[in-house]
Parts: structure tokens; C-alpha cells; sequence
């Protein structure tokens, strides 16, 4: 039981896009030890004492990692253990009810987390606010919405497969949020398990400094429990489900493996903490506290992940990963957060976990439940409390909270306040992901966003009866609000409602959902590729756009030049107003904007939008009778597309990161098929259980790859892929598209 409900809300699938003046600035959030050195940011008012002890005994966290690596089933025996549910459902359990996380139909049927889903739990006296996120590659929006507002996270790794491609995805997601992780190999019990070689893999492909905290006793069919290097001790899980916890002396064949392994995690310490340094240079030995202390200042720092060892399916290993969340992950006051001061001029201003102080939080979810419209809160400062009034900072609006609920999965308790570093729901209150809420008008902040990745695949949709219209675009509308990388558009050319994605399963998904929740059946066309258009080198322009027609006519004129954005900016187009004077009056200069950015929606080459482009303003022209913002929009849309066409202009497609684990004979056919597609082999391991070819192919070519890679292998291989880059396309390719967008257009004679 929690001794008050602020230490213990949980924290459901997050989303979230936030203020547009936020989205420059690239780091959302900083450690404490980087807060205490930036001496120019701004503090905020108030008090940041304790106002509430509970609060250093709260832990948000989310579990995360590739597909079919144990997430879901970690959380069941995280439940199991905890108490808060009575038995364990497995997610391919015969009892066909499935993991308690996984409470949509879809997932439970196809043994899939879709969406990220919470719920809350206590251990230890320490309440822990969880979340399970989805693996596929489809789904990754949900671990980005999910790590922007959390403060730590376990990594799981499959201690046979090691590291993976998702794998990677995850730890840069973890990176750019900067949330301190603990990493858990699981699966020991597999044939090939073997976690020195997913260390090993941890250091070299992701560059992360983990060390074992534990060794395993046994693997594979013989894994027996867990020896604990920094109290040396052996754990073994006994009972059923392994709900008896036995500590007892090191196996003799263990205490040299266990003392060399100790020795190694203070190694590792010693490179990144002082204290544990200087002893090591003193040539003492750290105590069993002293090394504890290190590794959640190192794991807090970002410097260092203590991994632990276990098997979540066969009930061993979990209860001392929630020892570790406990000692080694931050509470919400150890995380900094920021916020942009809109007062003043967007100054970075530190928030403070502290209910005493002004209220601040991020709606970073929106949900049309069964019960209502729900937004989901993060409170970052002070509290919000049913029946106050709060103000929507982007709108500009005062709503009231009636109603304030926490969440476990599907299920719901009212509550009357969620305190400062806790997470909550409100009913009813309409706003948008990633708006800001704050207690007072004159608290003016806007919080940081999340990063949403583009499309990379599309289809053309119709409801199957047209009776139907009205509930598909209540549908579409409907998600949309819930998953930002769901892009919904109508094509007036071909009259056509195309929804893009983040790949097939994705969109699959969502026509499922609109039969299952809408009773709407719907026909969809081939699925195609999200190209984009881009330019290589420099152009300047110098447009005119006149027009007489009796009376006020138009006139504009744009004077500037384009060119290609730096590689690896993460900007897709950059307007620069680079004018001195007045010849283009300011009150034209949005208006200008507007025809720049009407003109890349649709570029010339492919009707696809055009990206990586900086487009610089530097002088121009007015009117006085004649020039008005249409006069102007139009120059600019002209302009732009006129010295598009002379800057070697070139069409991008999407290039996915394809691993494929195959057994050993297959390897001659699995590369072949790879080579058929014009993909590049860019690594090849081999293992006990097969295996592993790692490729470069472009999403085009990848249409139908499953079906062939079965028949190819006698259905014993399987592939994940997760988008890379878009990257130009072959001249003859590029030729081709173009001329059959020229066609689909009729610009072409017949």
C-alpha cells in the first residue's frame, strides 16, 4: 500500500509534441551534476526544500528493448512479485487471456505489445510508476513518448540473441533523453545464452560502460539462480514462481569467477567515479556501501548501467532487478527539468520537483476512451488538484480540472491531486499533445518537446460501404490524435483519403482497429514508398510576380537563394529573413514564408514533399498600391520552385537496417536474396544458434521480402528492419518516377 497517492500514479503511453518555440532547443533535460554548472540559467522562485519526503522513494521508469527480448513478460512477474496482480498470464498463454499490460484485443491475439501501457506498484516502501513500451520497429513512437517524460529505464536484452538491431534504436532514444538506465539480459535460460558476449556487445556496438553486477549460476536448462558481486552472495529463487528468495554462501566453483567479476565492476567504477578512484589508488577496498553509492552516482550520471542477469519466463533474477531500481535509479528531484521562460525571451528556467512551488506539467497524451476524452499529465512542479482551474499555456486558455484519475493498463481510480513528479489523467479538457499547463496566467512556460519521426511508408483508404464515411473520419481523427507519426491526407487529384506510417504492421493496425472499434470495413490500395525531394548545391533566385487586372493589380518581389542543409542536421527546411531595410515591408514577410512552405509540400520532380533545404531571403520589392501578403506568396511559391529545378535537384527514398537470424545453411541464401534486392551486406556473425546478416536495403525493394525469405529458408528465418536514412535514388530511378509523375498529371502528350 502507498502511503499517499502522489508518491504512487502511475504513467501511461506517453505522446508528445510540444510548443513550436520549444522544438529549438535541442536537450530537453540535464542531470544534476551539468544543472549545478550552468551558472547563467535561471532559477525559479520559491522554496526547493522537501516538502514532501515520500517523494525520494518514487521511481518512474519504463522497460524497454527490441521485440520478442521479454518486456512484457518482466512486467508480469514485476506485477506477479509486487503484489499487485494474483497470478501470472503469460502473452502466448494457453489461458487466453494474455499479459496483463497487453489489454487490447489486437495485442493479446497477436502476442504483440502495440502501445505503451503503465500501471504503478510498490517495493520495498518505494512506489514505482511503470511502463511497458511496444519492441517493433512500427511502434517506436511509443518508447519516444514514453522517455521524454520519465526519469530511468531498464534496457532488456535476450542474453542468446545479445544486442539487436532495435536494440540500438532504444539506446538512442535513451540518449537523447538522457535517462539513466539498468540493463537486464534476460532469456538466460535459452540455448546460447550467454551474457559476457551480450556485454561485450553493449560496449562495443552501443558504447555503453556496463558492467555485471551479477554472474549466473548455470545457463541455458541449468540456470539455477544469480551469485551477487557487490555483496558476494549467491540468489536463488525457489517456491513456486520463484516467490522465495534464498541467500546463501558462493558455489566453490564460483568464487574465483564472482571475485574477477567484482573486480571488474570496481574497474569500471574507477574510470567514472572519483570516490571509488581514489580508494582504488589508496589500494583499498571498497565496502560493500561505498560501491553500492558509485554505482547509482555513475548510473544517475549517465556514465555507467549495472547489469543484471535472470530469466522473467522461467521466475528468476526479477526480484533483485527491482532491488536495483531502488538503489541505483533517480527519483523524480534527482532529474533536472527545464522550461522556456516565455517572458523572457525563452530563458532556460529549472524545475523543481517540489508541491509547494507553482504548478507545471505537459499533457503528453491524448485518449478518446470508453469513458471520455482523457489527457494525460506529467506534473513537473507544485500540484494539480480536481475542482482548480489551470491554464493552458499554447492556447491561452483557463480550463478546469473535473476530474483527475491514475491509471493501471485499461483501469482507472479517481483521485484529488497529483503532486510534483508524478503522472495523472484529466477528463475532459480539450488541448493538444505536448501543451503546457501552469497554475497562474502570468506563468508563461513552455516545456521541450519529444522527437517525431516521419513516415516512411503510405496507402491509399476507403471506407468498403459509403454509408460508412462519417465513422472512418471519426476513426482517422480518432487516432490521430492519439499517434503523432500517423499523417492522414486527401489527394485531390485522385480523391483519395492516404494515411503514411512508420511501416506495414503499423498501418495494418489501424484498418484493423477501424473494423474492431468503428464497424468500419475498409479497402486499401498497395502500399507505397514516402519519397522526398531535395537539392544539391547552391541557387539564387530573383523573382517578380505581377499581375494587372483593372483596378489594384499584384506585385512581389522575392530576391534570395537556396541550398542544401548541413548532413546530419535534423531540421527538414530552414527559413532565413537575411533582408536590411524596408523594401519588403515586415507585415509581407509570413506571407512569404507561407508561399515557401506551400511550395514544399509538394515538389516539382515527384509531387512528394521537399526536405533538407534552407531557403535565405535577402532582399526584394513592394508596391505601394499593388503589393499585398497574396502578391507575395505567390512570388515566394513561384521563386522556389523556378530555382528548385536548377539546383541538381534529386529524389530521396527510405533505406532501411535489415537483420536477419537464420540457421547456419541458410547463410548462402539469405545474403543472395539481399544481393537480389540490391541491398548491402553490411555485417555477417555467426553463432551457436545460426546466423546474424545485418543489411542496408531500400524500403522499396523490401515489399514482399517476408514471403520470400520463408520460402527461401523453409520458414526458419525471421527479419526485423528499422528505418536508417533517406538516401538519393539511381539516376535511371529517379527518371522513371518523374516521368510517371509527369504522366499521372498529364503533362505529358499521349
Amino acid at each position: 500500500t502507498q502511503s499517499t497517492w502522489g508518491t504512487s500514479l502511475p504513467m501511461l503511453r506517453v505522446a508528445a509534441f510540444c510548443a513550436a518555440s520549444a522544438t529549438r532547443h535541442g536537450v530537453p533535460r540535464l542531470r544534476a551534476a551539468a544543472a549545478r554548472s550552468m551558472a547563467t540559467e535561471a532559477e525559479p522562485a520559491g522554496s526547493t526544500a522537501s516538502a514532501n519526503d515520500e517523494l525520494s522513494r518514487v521511481r518512474n521508469i519504463g522497460i524497454s528493448a527490441h521485440i520478442d527480448s521479454g518486456k512484457t513478460t518482466l512486467t508480469e512477474r514485476i506485477l506477479f512479485y509486487t503484489n499487485k496482480i494474483r497470478e501470472i498470464n503469460e502473452v502466448r498463454g494457453k489461458s487466453g487471456k494474455g499479459a496483463t499490460m497487453d489489454s487490447m484485443d489486437l495485442e493479446r491475439e497477436r502476442g504483440i505489445t502495440i502501445q505503451s501501457a503503465a500501471t504503478y506498484t510498490s517495493w520495498n516502501n518505494h512506489t514505482i510508476n511503470l511502463i511497458d513500451t511496444p519492441g517493433h520497429i512500427d511502434f517506436s513512437i511509443e518508447v519516444e513518448r514514453a522517455l521524454r517524460v520519465l526519469d530511468g529505464a531498464i534496457l532488456v536484452v535476450c542474453g542468446a540473441s545479445g544486442v539487436q538491431s532495435q536494440t540500438l534504436t532504444v539506446d538512442r532514444q535513451m540518449r537523447r533523453y538522457q535517462v539513466p538506465r539498468l540493463t537486464f539480459i534476460n532469456k538466460l535460460d535459452r540455448a546460447g545464452a550467454n551474457p559476457e558476449r551480450a556485454v561485450s556487445q553493449l560496449r562495443a556496438k552501443i558504447r555503453l560502460n556496463a558492467a555485471l553486477i551479477q554472474i549466473p549460476i548455470g545457463l541455458e536448462d541449468a540456470l539455477a539462480g544469480v551469485v551477487d558481486v557487490v555483496e558476494m552472495r549467491a540468489i536463488r529463487f525457489n517456491g513456486d514462481f520463484g516467490t522465495k528468495v534464498e541467500y546463501e554462501p558462493i558455489p566453490p566453483t564460483l568464487v574465483e569467477k564472482a571475485e574477477a567479476t567484482r573486480a571488474a565492476l570496481i574497474e569500471s567504477l574507477a574510470d567514472v567515479d572519483d570516490g571509488i578512484a581514489e580508494l582504488v589508488l589508496d589500494d583499498k577496498k571498497p565496502t560493500v556501501a561505498q560501491i553500492k553509492a558509485a554505482i547509482r552516482r555513475a548510473t544517475i550520471s549517465l556514465k555507467f548501467s549495472p547489469v543484471i542477469l535472470g530469466s522473467a519466463f522461467k521466475n528468476k533474477g526479477v526480484q533483485p532487478l527491482l532491488d536495483a531500481v531502488v538503489d541505483y535509479l533517480p527519483n523524480p528531484r534527482e532529474v533536472d527539468n527545464w522550461a522556456l521562460n516565455l517572458l523572457k525571451g525563452e530563458e532556460r528556467t529549472r524545475l523543481i520537483a517540489d508541491p509547494k512551488l507553482p504548478f507545471l506539467g505537459l499533457a503528453f497524451k491524448l485518449e478518446d476512451s470508453q469513458h471520455g476524452l482523457l489527457t494525460y499529465m506529467r506534473v513537473y512542479q507544485g500540484a494539480l488538484r480536481r475542482g482548480e482551474f489551470v491554464y493552458n499555456v499554447p492556447r491561452n486558455e483557463k480550463v478546469k480540472v473535473n476530474r483527475l484519475v491514475r491509471m493501471h493498463a485499461n483501469s482507472m481510480e479517481d483521485i484529488n491531486i497529483g503532486s510534483a513528479g508524478t503522472i495523472c489523467a484529466m477528463f475532459g479538457v480539450e488541448c493538444s499533445s505536448g501543451d503546457t499547463f501552469t497554475g497562474a496566467k502570468d506563468q508563461w512556460f513552455s516545456m521541450t518537446s519529444m522527437h517525431v519521426p516521419e513516415p516512411v511508408i503510405a496507402l491509399s483508404i476507403r471506407p468498403k460501404s459509403t454509408g460508412d464515411s462519417g465513422k472512418f473520419s471519426k476513426g482517422l481523427g480518432k487516432f490521430q490524435r492519439e499517434d503523432p507519426t500517423l499523417r492522414v491526407a486527401y489527394d485531390e487529384k485522385t480523391k483519395e483519403t492516404v494515411v503514411s506510417g512508420m511501416g506495414e504492421l503499423h498501418l495494418e493496425i489501424y484498418v484493423e482497429r477501424l473494423k474492431r472499434e468503428f464497424g468500419v470495413e475498409c479497402v486499401t490500395g498497395q502500399p507505397k514508398v514516402s519519397f522526398t525531394e531535395g537539392l544539391t548545391r547552391r541557387v539564387e533566385f530573383n523573382h517578380t510576380h505581377k499581375k494587372q487586372s483593372g483596378g489594384s493589380g499584384q506585385y512581389g518581389r522575392v530576391i534570395g537563394y537556396i541550398e542544401p542543409l548541413e548532413d546530419g542536421s535534423e531540421e527538414t527546411f530552414v527559413f532565413e529573413d537575411a533582408t536590411v531595410g524596408n523594401n519588403i515591408p515586415p507585415q509581407f514577410k509570413p506571407a512569404i514564408e507561407k508561399g515557401v512552405r506551400d511550395a514544399i509540400e509538394k515538389g516539382p520532380l515527384t509531387g512528394h514533399p521537399i526536405t533538407g533545404m534552407r531557403f535565405v531571403l535577402t532582399d526584394g520589392l513592394s508596391h505601394s498600391v499593388d503589393s499585398n501578403e497574396q502578391a507575395f506568396r505567390t512570388a515566394a511559391r513561384n521563386a522556389l520552385q523556378a530555382a528548385f529545378l536548377e539546383a541538381a535537384p534529386i529524389i530521396r527514398e527510405p533505406v532501411m537496417k535489415v537483420e536477419i537470424d537464420a540457421p547456419i545453411e541458410y547463410q548462402g541464401a539469405v545474403i543472395s536474396q539481399v544481393n537480389q534486392r540490391k541491398g548491402i551486406v553490411t555485417n555477417s556473425e555467426s553463432s551457436a544458434e545460426g546466423v546474424r546478416v545485418e543489411a542496408e536495403v531500400s524500403l522499396q525493394r523490401l515489399f514482399g521480402y517476408s514471403t520470400d525469405l520463408r520460402s527461401a529458408t523453409q520458414g526458419k528465418a525471421e527479419y526485423t528492419m528499422e528505418y536508417l536514412r533517406h538516401s538519393p535514388v539511381d539516376q535511371g530511378t529517379q527518371k522513371e518516377l518523374a516521368e510517371a509523375y509527369r504522366k499521372s498529371r498529364g503533362s505529358v502528350a499521349e
